[in-house]
């Protein structure tokens, strides 16, 4: 963690990770983003519930007494598809750019870091957010067309971030003390049923979202950001009906419980049988996945009319400890005090 977090630096500054000395030895770094800009470079790393114990409670590393309570095993959800090489794992790293090589150029240095003393177990590419997370970004839209997270936590409310995301002991039971401003990442990688979907009418793509596709707007009237009436009745029922995606994920049906989301798309090719492998590979952080994400999730895959179109193939769920504080801290240093 102290080698990559002086690779972190240098990395998000658009420096190489190291300065090569000889010409007999490999070079420090692997020159791929040279001449590139740092691309708005973000690192983000988490360890998961393997790292302190393994599936029969032992000790793994010495860690267990530090398992967070919080960090459990996501249940099996109805319809899971779940692949083992695609869910779990002991660390992750997250790397974000606005450049899809720099990001690349960053896990790889980190992985060939870690060489000898930990190895791959999974990856996966995404691109094209799927959700703002400020105010001054417009909504970007998933590969069903339709604008994903109107209604997602924004950096402008720090107050919502401090209640939902960031983990404490008022919102996260027995959180340890190495974990006060972390967060929890959750994972899922979901396929979507392109080729289903697109034969599907546009009134019922809109009423299984719960929104406009063009505006985003909720079927209750109003533009994308005006509240959701769910109480407004049409000819056949609510307007938004029940069991629209919208309508059970929003705070209103949820005890006001609220999520970060900062998935992306992705593409991985084909199947054999020529159906597109892409869909939203999910992210969301949450205080406490006991009470933020896991009741969600089992709402969405339990009663969503859009989960006819999903498939979950990929879980995972990691403790991500408070940020780097200065050049002489590193990346989970609370969990080594």
């Amino acid at each position: 963690f102290k080698e990559w977090s002086a690779a972190a630096a240098k990395l998000q500054a658009g420096e190489l990770v190291g300065e090569d000395r000889s010409y007999e030895a490999p070079p420090k770094d692997t020159g791929e983003a040279m001449d590139l800009s740092a691309a708005n470079l973000t690192l983000t790393f988490g360890l998961g519930r393997s790292f302190f114990v393994d599936d029969d409670g032992k000790d793994r590393f010495g860690f267990a007494s530090k398992l967070p309570e919080a960090l459990v095993r996501i249940p099996h959800m109805t319809g899971d598809a779940l692949e083992a090489k695609r869910s779990n794992g002991d660390i992750c790293i997250q790397a974000c750019a606005d450049d899809p090589q720099v990001a690349f150029h960053a896990i790889r240095n980190l992985i060939r870091i870690a060489g000898g003393r930990a190895v791959v177990a999974w990856n996966q590419q995404g691109f094209g957010r799927t959700s703002s997370t400020s105010t001054t970004q417009v909504t970007a839209r998933n590969l069903f067309g339709f604008k994903d997270g109107t209604n997602n936590l924004k950096v402008e409310s720090p107050n919502l971030l401090k209640k939902h995301v960031w983990t404490s002991s008022e919102n996260s039971a027995n959180s340890p003390a190495w974990m006060e401003g972390g967060s929890y990442l959750a994972a899922r990688r979901i396929r979507m049923n392109i080729e289903t979907w697109d034969r599907t009418r546009l009134r019922e793509q809109e009423e299984i979202v719960g929104r406009t596709k063009v505006s985003g707007a909720p079927l209750s009237g109003g533009d994308e950001f005006t509240a959701p009436n769910f109480s407004e009745k049409g000819r056949s029922g609510p307007l938004i009906p029940a069991d629209s995606h919208m309508r059970l994920m929003h705070p209103d049906q949820n005890d006001g419980v609220q999520i970060l989301r900062r998935g992306f798309n992705y593409t991985d090719g084909a199947d054999e049988l020529g159906r597109l492998d892409a869909g939203l590979f999910f992210i969301a952080y949450v205080c406490d996945p006991r009470t933020h994400f896991i009741p969600m999730l089992s709402t969405m895959t339990s009663s969503d009319a859009l989960s006819e179109y999903l498939r979950h193939t990929g879980s995972a769920l990691f403790a991500v400890p408070p940020g780097v504080k200065d050049e002489n801290d590193y990346i989970c240093s609370g969990l080594f005090s």
